[in-house]
């Protein structure tokens, strides 16, 4: 009785290896004008995750989707129509950032905070997961938990979105504490630096902050179609968002392992 051969899970048998032959989707050398020249964005689906986005603003202008979500009574999560729009101005400002930078990318927003940023974290994971299911290329997140329960639920939904090639850039919490979902390294994590171009972004040789974005004294849309002077990391995230997008909206196809390899190579401190 002849011995059955036994391999371990998720090996690659020797004669399937030539099934699996892929071709490599970056040139030599990759520089900004590979990467970036020529690109606006478009057919780059942009979440904005936060605490919706302001209709008809003029920084942002048009939006392809805009839902609130809620929980119903057995924990369910309900996506519905968002009538009511940005109720404290922190997501038009991240919205107006990415429309700055990728100006035909499409700007989806789903409302996971309330006026004052209030807001569950069961709710926030809901709409986190509601937005990795519609499969944008990219979730901005410019927002963190400190609640250590909520780790472990939010390390398996950005190991999700990463699998399925949604990108997750989210940002680091401005004072040094823990918090998440940044710290994942499935995640593309962004802090903030002063200089004014919104093209300057640099790699950090310390993680777990991997970028630091424009995000010190940035005008940004607010809610009422104006717009006010802001600092923090919620604002550098979406401008690397915006980058990511116009990445992305010139080579479609790319998995985020591919784009974060894209922007190191490219940003202003390796490559720009």
């Amino acid at each position: 009785m002849s011995e059955e051969k036994l391999f371990p899970a998720w090996s690659l048998p020797r004669e399937a290896a030539a099934q699996i032959s892929l071709a490599n989707p970056l040139p030599e050398k990759v520089d900004r004008a590979w990467a970036l020249d020529g690109s606006t964005g478009a057919g780059v689906r942009v979440c904005i995750l936060d605490s919706g986005v302001e209709r008809g603003h003029p920084l942002v202008g048009e939006l392809q989707g805009a839902v609130a979500i809620t929980l119903g009574p057995e924990g369910e999560t309900i996506a519905e129509e968002d009538l009511e729009g940005d109720l404290c101005g922190h997501g038009t400002a991240c919205a107006g950032v990415v429309r700055s930078i990728a100006p035909e990318a499409e700007i989806h927003s789903v409302r996971v905070l309330g006026a004052g940023f209030k807001g569950s974290g069961k709710t926030l994971l809901a709409g986190l997961r509601w937005a990795i299911e519609q499969g944008y290329d990219i979730v901005n997140m410019s927002l963190s938990t400190t609640k250590r329960e909520l780790g472990d639920m939010l390390h398996e939904l950005a190991d999700s979105a990463y699998f399925q090639r949604t990108m997750l850039i989210a940002s680091a919490h401005n004072m040094p504490v823990e918090s998440y979902p940044w710290r994942f390294s499935s995640v593309v994590s962004v802090g903030s630096h002063e200089e004014d171009d919104p093209l300057v972004f640099y790699a950090n040789p310390d993680p777990p902050v991997e970028f630091f974005a424009r995000g010190v004294d940035v005008d940004v849309a607010w809610i009422g179609g104006g717009s006010i002077k802001a600092t923090g990391n919620s604002f550098a995230t979406p401008a690397l968002s915006g980058i990511a997008a116009l990445v992305l909206g010139k080579h479609p196809g790319l998995t985020p392992f591919q784009v974060k390899t894209v922007l190191y190579l490219i940003s202003t401190n390796v490559g720009g």
